[in-house]
């Protein structure tokens, strides 16, 4: 059971009321912040091999996830498509992304073949729902970042859904009484939604005002208050799969915030859509 605020937690290390160990996890967060910063900032091609290490982690932290009911998704296609999507999805755009999660999906479909017939429709559905949920993500953020603005634009992207986090993160902390999900992820509330709500449309209106040329605050507003649902809906699917597979982080390799996949959750949500209104609002 998550401590409430300020109380010590075990070994005497000070947790917030969510459970986590609360200097840490701004520790970590601070750290991912500047590194994606300076790679997207200096070159972005940077930036582009760091999205694929991390969605490359978050994978394997899926997969292996899975593996605890006994579902056994082809790594090595999907690996691979891993890689080559948001690649591909840089240099060539939408087209080339599309036929690459499709080559993906049918190498992995061949590649169980391997394995007998036992657990297939099982086993391939998962690693449909694997090749949708991640490997076209990264696509999609190669498509936002492949424009001349494209640092800013992701920029964006980040900043909006890192601000769902924070401002839902306070406001559930010190408001929240009402429930919003309590049988899929029992410490959200409504408090805490209206505080991310609140948060991402100033971040959105400023930033997409701010650095995007022809960008305009109204526009901003609207983006931040997609990205809080999409950021929302993205954080309940994960609690949705970790409740099926009987896990409570996907991960241990971000101290303070759990696996990789637990912060990518509401990202990879938030994605498709903020890349689909700033084509609409502010053209590359």
């Amino acid at each position: 059971m998550a401590s409430e605020p300020g109380a010590a937690g075990s070994g005497g290390k000070r947790e917030s009321r969510t459970g986590r160990n609360l200097p840490i996890a701004i520790g970590v967060g601070c750290a991912l912040g500047a590194l994606v910063l300076l790679s997207l900032y200096t070159v972005k091609e940077i930036f582009l091999g760091v999205l694929v290490v991390f969605l490359f982690f978050g994978m394997r932290e899926l997969t292996d996830a899975f593996k605890s009911r006994d579902i056994r998704v082809p790594f090595i296609p999907l690996a691979t498509g891993m890689v080559a999507t948001p690649v591909v999805a840089y240099i060539w755009g939408p087209t080339a992304t599309i036929a690459a999660v499709s080559l993906t999906v049918l190498a992995m479909l061949m590649a169980r073949m391997t394995e007998g017939s036992d657990g297939y429709v099982r086993d391939v559905a998962a690693g449909a729902f694997v090749a949708v949920y991640l490997v076209l993500m990264g696509g999609i953020v190669a498509l936002l970042m492949r424009p001349d603005d494209g640092d800013h634009r992701t920029v964006v992207f980040i900043a909006v859904t890192v601000a769902s986090d924070i401002g839902g993160y306070f406001a559930g902390s010190f408001l929240g009484r009402h429930k919003m999900a309590p049988t899929i992820s029992p410490k959200k509330t409504w408090e805490g939604f209206t505080g991310s709500a609140v948060t991402c449309m100033l971040v959105g209106g400023w930033l997409v005002w701010w650095l995007l040329d022809g960008g305009q605050a109204w526009q901003g507003v609207l983006v931040g208050l997609a990205a809080v649902v999409t950021a929302t809906v993205g954080d309940l699917i994960e609690s949705m799969i970790k409740r099926d597979l009987g896990i409570k982080d996907m991960g241990t390799l971000l101290p303070g915030h759990g696996g990789v996949m637990d912060r990518l959750d509401s990202l990879v949500a938030t994605a498709p859509v903020v890349w689909l209104l700033l084509e609409l609002f502010v053209p590359s």
